[in-house]
């Protein structure tokens, strides 16, 4: 039977001493409940805060929950509250295309796809669910890196991959890609992640209007793409479902 490990369940039981008290705790305190020697406590801590996971405030010298477990519980929230808000929509929006769907959020410089819908024929078809997708040739990734700050900032930092001879990988091509993104309010991958595939994708923003996730249809090249050009009403379609599950999200109109 695996070990655990002693330094992670210190720290885990430092963040649950913090979360449990109503005011900030000196370091002695802190070593006190824990059982600890003050100099591992204070390494803990500082590690901690290191990450952002721990506050101290610069008069009393006294520590605090960080913001960035605030960051991560939010996030936790809202990807959960974001897929029951998308059951129904994307479930239509297969119905209505008849290609798949996917639901997608920033994680980690990419897109994880938090929620799948296959296409409603009876191919054989593989659930994607917690599958990563690129940001910068995917649809899904295009909508995130275009409306999300720090979406686009990963985009343009991290190396821009050519999994087809369509991807693009020019930092000024992927700039105006996002610009248009931006003005139209979709984005499309005709075969820049996969030969022969094409998405199209639109944003989801919350209550804050924030970019929260991207919903988009994934199907072969010919029949989302006909004749050279996407199709209007699985554009609109698309951005409908969008539409709706901002709207439930309280976003209101966009």
């Amino acid at each position: 039977m695996a070990r655990n490990i002693q330094s992670l369940e210190r720290a885990a039981a430092m963040l649950r001493l913090l979360a449990g008290g109503e005011r900030r705790l000196g370091l002695t305190e802190v070593a006190a409940a824990l059982g600890l020697a003050k100099g591992t406590a204070h390494g803990i801590l500082r590690t901690l805060q290191h990450e952002g996971f721990v506050e101290q405030d610069p008069a009393s010298g006294r520590y605090q929950l960080g913001a960035e477990l605030l960051r991560l519980g939010n996030s936790f929230l809202d990807v959960h509250e974001l897929r029951a808000r998308a059951l129904v929509w994307t479930d239509d929006l297969a119905r209505s295309s008849g290609e798949s769907v996917y639901l997608g959020v920033l994680h980690q410089q990419g897109v994880l796809i938090v929620h799948h819908v296959f296409r409603p024929d009876d191919s054989r078809q593989v659930l994607e669910v917690g599958a990563m997708q690129p940001l910068h040739s995917t649809a899904l990734g295009k909508v995130l890196a275009a409306f999300d700050p720090v979406a686009h900032t990963e985009a343009v930092e991290a190396g821009r991959e050519p999994f087809t001879s369509h991807t693009l990988t020019s930092a000024a091509e992927f700039e105006e890609v996002l610009d248009l993104t931006r003005a139209r309010g979709w984005a499309a991958d005709v075969e820049e992640t996969w030969e022969g595939v094409a998405s199209i994708a639109a944003p989801i923003h919350d209550r804050r209007r924030m970019p929260v996730g991207a919903v988009g249809v994934t199907g072969a090249v010919e029949r989302v793409r006909p004749g050279g050009e996407l199709k209007p009403e699985l554009v609109a379609a698309v951005r409908d479902c969008a539409r709706a599950v901002s709207r439930d999200l309280g976003a209101g109109r966009f």
